[in-house]
C-alpha cells in the first residue's frame, strides 16, 4: 500500500512558472534536506500526516482542476513521489514537479513538467544542487533561479552559459522576495540581454507571504 507524508492539498492560482495565473491543485509533501535561507514553506518540513495514495487522488480530483503540482519541502525525498506522479499523469491532469535539484529526477515520469530549482550562493545551499540532473532535462522542463543579489545574478548568468541551458529547457529568473526588486532584476536581464524569463511571485503579490496560498 502506497503512503505519502502530507503537508497540505490546497487549491490555488498557480503563482509561478509556465502555467502561472491558472487554476492549480497543489500536494505538498512532508520534509526537506535543504535549508534555503529564504526557504517559504519551513512549515513543511516536519510533521505532515499520512496519506494513502487512493485518498490523495480523489482529494486532488474533488477540485476539478486540470493542473496539479506536486511540491514540499522537497517531494523527491519520499521515494513514492515517483507513484503518486505517475499515477496523477495516469489520471490525465497536467503535472508539475517542483523540486531542489538535489536529489536525482532521473526516474521522474517524462509526462511530467520537472521545475528544477538551481541554488544560488545566496541561498547557502548551493553545494546541494546535483548537476547530473542537467542530463534528464526535456524540453517541455523549466530551471529556475532564485535570485538573492547582483552576485547570485552574475553567478546565474554564468551557469546559464556554461551549461547552454537555454538550449535545453525555457530558463527563469526569479528575484527573492524581499532580497531584490523585480525591476532591478529586469534591468539586468534587459541590459545583459539574457535569454531567460523573469518571474515573480503573483500568489504573493495577491495574498501576501502566507501558508496554503
Amino acid at each position: 500500500m502506497t503512503r505519502l507524508r502530507l503537508t497540505e492539498i490546497f487549491y490555488s492560482l498557480q503563482g509561478e512558472t509556465r502555467t502561472v495565473g491558472l487554476p492549480t491543485v497543489f500536494v505538498r509533501l512532508t520534509g526537506c534536506p535543504l535549508r534555503c535561507q529564504y526557504c517559504d514553506t519551513a512549515y513543511a518540513f516536519q510533521g505532515g500526516q499520512w496519506h494513502e495514495l487512493d485518498a490523495i487522488v480523489a482529494q486532488v480530483a474533488a477540485y476539478q482542476a486540470q493542473y496539479v503540482t506536486v511540491t514540499g519541502g522537497e517531494p523527491l525525498a519520499q521515494k513514492d513521489c515517483l507513484t503518486l506522479l505517475n499515477r496523477l499523469c495516469d489520471e490525465g491532469y497536467q503535472v508539475s514537479l517542483e523540486t531542489s535539484g538535489a536529489l536525482s529526477v532521473a526516474e521522474v515520469d517524462t509526462r511530467v513538467t520537472k521545475v528544477i530549482d538551481i541554488k544560488t550562493p545566496g541561498s547557502l545551499e548551493v553545494e546541494k544542487n546535483d548537476w547530473r540532473n542537467l542530463d534528464y532535462l526535456l524540453s517541455h522542463d523549466q530551471l529556475k533561479f532564485v535570485i538573492c543579489d547582483h552576485q547570485d545574478y552574475l553567478w546565474s548568468k554564468q551557469i546559464l552559459q556554461q551549461y547552454n541551458l537555454n538550449q535545453r529547457c525555457e530558463v527563469l529568473f526569479s528575484p527573492s522576495y524581499s532580497e531584490v526588486l523585480p525591476g532591478q532584476l529586469a534591468d539586468w536581464i534587459l541590459q545583459d540581454k539574457l535569454p531567460v524569463r523573469l518571474q515573480i511571485q503573483l500568489h504573493k503579490y495577491l495574498w501576501g507571504d502566507v501558508k496554503g496560498r
